[in-house]
């Protein structure tokens, strides 16, 4: 039983990463890129 102990960490966190990777594929173009463009070019002009 403690291979199985051992293994749940790393299965665990592979699992977490991969939505983490696939949330951020989903949320790349689309809608949400004009307003990420949009917040990116009020920050540069403002700075300047």
């Amino acid at each position: 039983m403690q291979y199985i102990e051992a293994l749940t960490p790393p299965v665990v966190m592979a699992i977490a990463f991969g939505f983490m990777i696939r949330t951020l594929f989903r949320n790349q173009g689309g809608a949400n890129a004009s307003k990420e463009d949009a917040v990116a070019e009020a920050i540069t002009s403002a700075q300047e």
